[in-house]
């Protein structure tokens, strides 16, 4: 694992139904450097209702494209991908973005064509097999401290407030700032003064915003979430507090902030041991999650150590 996915602090979260672990090998299939770090499926036994907790498909996963980390499980078909969450990625190289278009765009769909445009000299936005979609762009890989970036859009009646959220999530993460924003001029498609294009670090990592360019409503799902990894109780609460401010408290860990976008706020404990603990101390720590809103690291500790060997 690179040193920086290894300090991650917010890490996109994908919600699959039953496609989880074909998407992640895809995906490292299709991006140079990357590679599957960890994959548990779910149990027999499970405290989660069976249409999202399926035996053999994927309860937490979690996989490196070109040193960015992303997580990915299978939890049913309540949520559909769309393009309110994005991923863009650039490269010096446009041999590099025509090879990977090629890839993300079979059996996909070209939202728009990979062509020059005034910002890039090769950029396209398409939508992959599975519903994800991708902004792929050459540029200057100086710009960004990252391949792969994401792209959160404010349309609906969120639009206009990506200026707020950028104010908003530059306060509450450490090691962060805005970079630079760009507005809608006099002319161009957007509404004047709106966010064109934003680009920001949280937690030392690269997001970016934008206001939708045209009257659409495309809203922020539970199917891209963000999961932010807190070391202690204190960081859960730090983190569930502001972010639920004016928004929506959840269940298992869950918030939706006030423009809608859903984060995962989650004690690292938690995911060691799924991921490498004893499977009857995980299912009895998992029971006693799901009865949570705002997770209690010490209750779920108690939980994980209540069976005895």
């Amino acid at each position: 694992m690179s040193d920086k996915s290894q300090r991650q602090k917010i890490t996109p979260f994908f919600w699959f139904d039953n496609q989880a672990e074909e998407a992640m090998e895809f995906y490292v299939s299709t991006f140079r450097n990357s590679r599957i770090l960890s994959r548990k499926k779910w149990p027999e036994k499970s405290p989660f209702p069976p249409d999202s907790s399926k035996p053999g498909t994927l309860q937490t996963g979690a996989f490196i494209l070109d040193g960015v980390k992303f997580y990915a499980f299978d939890a049913g078909p309540m949520f559909r991908f769309n393009s309110s969450i994005s991923f863009f990625v650039m490269y010096e190289d446009a041999a590099e973005i025509d090879r990977l278009w090629n890839l993300l765009v079979e059996e996909g769909e070209v939202l728009m064509p990979l062509d020059s445009y005034a910002w890039s000299k090769k950029y396209g936005w398409l939508k992959d097999r599975y519903g994800i979609t991708w902004q792929l762009s050459v540029g200057d890989r100086n710009q960004i401290s990252q391949r792969i970036v994401p792209l959160l859009m404010f349309s609906g009646r969120q639009r206009g407030k990506a200026s707020e959220a950028l104010e908003l999530y530059s306060s509450v993460f450490p090691d962060s700032a805005i970079d630079t924003v760009f507005k809608y001029e006099k002319g161009e498609p957007g509404p004047e003064g709106m966010v064109k294009h934003a680009r920001c670090t949280l937690a030392g990592e690269t997001f970016m915003l934008m206001d939708s360019g045209v009257e659409n409503n495309i809203p922020f799902t539970e199917a891209i979430s963000l999961f932010v990894a807190c070391m202690d109780q204190e960081e859960v609460d730090y983190y569930w507090d502001k972010l639920s401010d004016g928004g929506e408290e959840s269940a298992c860990g869950w918030v939706k902030d006030k423009f809608g976008v859903s984060w995962q706020i989650i004690p690292v404990f938690i995911f060691e041991k799924l991921i490498h603990g004893d499977p009857d101390r995980s299912l009895k720590m998992m029971e006693a999650l799901n009865k949570m809103g705002k997770l209690d690291v010490a209750a779920l500790e108690n939980a994980y150590n209540s069976v005895r060997d």
